[in-house]
C-alpha cells in the first residue's frame, strides 16, 4: 500500500468566514480586522496573524451590490403594491436605505471574503505555516 496523507482541514472556512462577517480575525475571532472603514490591519492585535496577504478586490462590492439590489427590489415592490406611496417619497425612502444597507454590508463582505481567503490559504495566507 502506499502511504496516503490525510489533510487535516486546520482552518475550516465556517469559522473563519464567519468571523469574517463580524469584522474580526479570522484566526481568533478577538482582534479587530479593520483599522480604518475598510482598511484591514497588517496583522491582528490579538494573535499577531498576518492580515496583510488579502486580495479582496471588487468581491465584496459586487456582492455587496447583489444583496442591496436584491433587498430593494423586494422593497419596491412591497412598497408599490401594498403602500402606494408618492413616486418621490418612494424614490427618497429607498435611495437613503440602499446608501444605508451598503455602507453597513460593505466591510462585513470583504471581512467574509478575508476570512475566505485566509481559511483556504490563499494570496500567501498559507506561507507561516
Amino acid at each position: 500500500m502506499s502511504d496516503m496523507h490525510i489533510q487535516i482541514d486546520d482552518r475550516p472556512t465556517k469559522p473563519a468566514l464567519l468571523r469574517g462577517l463580524q469584522c474580526r480575525c479570522p484566526n481568533c475571532g478577538q482582534g479587530k480586522m479593520f483599522g480604518k472603514y475598510l482598511q484591514v490591519v497588517n496583522t491582528c492585535t490579538q494573535c499577531d496573524e498576518e492580515l496583510f496577504h488579502h486580495r479582496a478586490d471588487d468581491g465584496p462590492a459586487y456582492l455587496t451590490i447583489l444583496l442591496v439590489a436584491h433587498i430593494i427590489g423586494f422593497a419596491v415592490h412591497i412598497m408599490w403594491v401594498q403602500l402606494r406611496p408618492d413616486p418621490l417619497v418612494m424614490a427618497t425612502v429607498l435611495a437613503t436605505g440602499a446608501v444605508a444597507l451598503s455602507l453597513w454590508l460593505l466591510p462585513r463582505m470583504k471581512g467574509m471574503v478575508v476570512g475566505i481567503q485566509w481559511a483556504r490559504r490563499m494570496h500567501g495566507f498559507g506561507q507561516n505555516g
